[in-house]
């Protein structure tokens, strides 16, 4: 299945999922067909969907297809198989629905029918490992995707994606051997492999292991002259690198990146990335010498993602906000409250009035103003904040809980006491009425 394209696309006019009449596949003409003609043409406007990035749609379609194929070749049948595992394929990369990719997946692998090694139906043999090739990147594709989460972290699953991982190299092998695949294809594949096993190695807390496939994923781009394609792998390394507490190792890896990402693609979102990324672990790094560079490395990334996503981009804000806490952290507190200010416009446009985002903001402004001494400013700011994440959080969250904190505290404050004083005056004083003229005949 190809990747992306443009979305919302609307399909070509000679196209015959734009026009069935033209075809022959009007609505009744579709409901007309045999299983085998309406399978066909559900596949085509499947795939017109996703080339189109229409990915709802052609996931259900792909759940058509299975019923389909079901009927028109019945149960037991390489094609089922194969349906299922296109299916539990495009969940996994379309959704990142990891429990329905597995469990697709699975009923893929009990649909292909025993295909012996020394079984004379060659072409059924190709058809069978080239599913169990998917369905084994697929499960362990999945796999990773349930264990990103350190609440879902379990050993098992991660045993299961490194099995995945190691069963499809083997089938891919074989595959090869049979000419089953071009070595386009094979590369591709490899180092999806070497890939996910990396992964697998890292959250396994196998640095050793992890690094080793990064290592091959880089010699095979290399020995496929594809430079361009390392940026990824040296991000990898980085941050195997950074984990293990190896700042220098992971500065130099994404140095490596940076360099070979403004020579190949300079106005692309990598680039922008990879000097986020670069400027996160120099700050990190805590050392004065690396100031200067990742201040350098924060105002490149902003102007990249301003270019690309755009002021008011989640990718822009969010690198805004490290630049800013970077910013506090180095002494400069009125250009960060200045950049945060000007931010809360585009936050309450992107992310919405009563967003973690403005509310994290506000308590940012609010803690530099009271820091400064600015107990009256910071009272309202700190008033606000607190407004949001009662309604977001409750008010028993450590967060509204904190903000809350710093409320009463800058409640108490003489300057701030005397203003909700005279306040409290103001609104208990009656309204004075007035007095109409006596009456002559009076």
């Amino acid at each position: 299945m190809g990747s992306s394209r443009r979305i919302g696309a609307s399909p070509p006019c000679d196209s015959d999922v734009a026009r069935p009449s033209r075809t022959g596949h009007g609505k009744k003409g579709v409901t007309m067909m045999a299983p085998h003609e309406k399978l066909r043409y559900v596949e085509r406007r499947a795939q017109h969907h996703e080339d189109n990035g229409q990915f709802d749609a052609c996931i259900h379609d792909l759940v058509r297809c299975v019923a389909l194929t079901r009927l028109a070749f019945g149960e037991g049948h390489v094609k089922v198989g194969q349906a299922h595992a296109r299916l539990a394929k495009a969940y996994l990369q379309f959704k990142g629905w990891g429990l329905q990719a597995s469990e697709h997946a699975s009923l893929a692998r009990e649909q292909l029918p025993f295909c012996s090694p020394s079984s004379s139906c060659r072409g059924e043999k190709l058809e069978v490992l080239s599913c169990l090739l998917s369905i084994h990147l697929t499960q362990g594709g999945a796999a990773l995707l349930t264990t990103q989460y350190p609440s879902n972290y379990d050993k098992g699953i991660l045993s299961e994606a490194e099995s995945s991982y190691l069963e499809a190299k083997q089938i891919l092998e074989e595959l090869h051997q049979h000419g089953g695949n071009s070595q386009e294809e094979k590369m591709k594949t490899e180092l999806e492999v070497f890939t996910g096993l990396s992964r697998v190695y890292k959250r396994q807390n196998k640095p050793e292991e992890a690094l080793n496939q990064c290592e091959k994923s880089l010699q095979l781009l290399k020995d496929a002259d594809k430079p361009e394609k390392t940026c990824l792998v040296y991000r990898e390394m980085a941050s195997i690198e950074q984990d293990r507490g190896y700042f220098d190792r992971a500065i130099a890896h994404l140095s490596e990146a940076h360099a070979i990402a403004v020579s190949h693609s300079p106005e692309e979102l990598e680039g922008a990335q990879i000097s986020h990324s670069l400027a996160l672990i120099l700050a990190a790094t805590a050392e004065p010498q690396h100031n200067d560079s990742a201040g350098r490395y924060f105002e490149e990334s902003l102007h990249s993602y301003k270019n690309i996503v755009g002021p008011q981009g989640r990718a822009f804000l969010t690198a805004q906000d490290d630049f800013c806490r970077f910013l506090l952290l180095s002494g400069q507190q009125e250009r960060c409250v200045e950049i945060q200010r000007a931010s809360l416009s585009s936050k309450r446009s992107t992310f919405g009035d009563l967003s973690a985002e403005v509310a994290d903001t506000l308590q940012l402004i609010g803690s530099v103003e009271m820091t400064e001494g600015r107990m009256s400013q910071a009272h309202g700011t700190m008033i606000k904040c607190l407004e949001i994440q009662t309604l977001l959080y409750g008010p028993q969250h450590k967060k509204t809980k904190a903000t809350q904190k710093a409320v009463d505290i800058l409640t108490r404050a003489p300057e701030v006491a005397e203003r909700l004083l005279r306040q409290s005056r103001k609104k208990s004083k009656p309204p004075s009425r007035s007095v109409p003229p006596s009456s002559c005949k009076d």
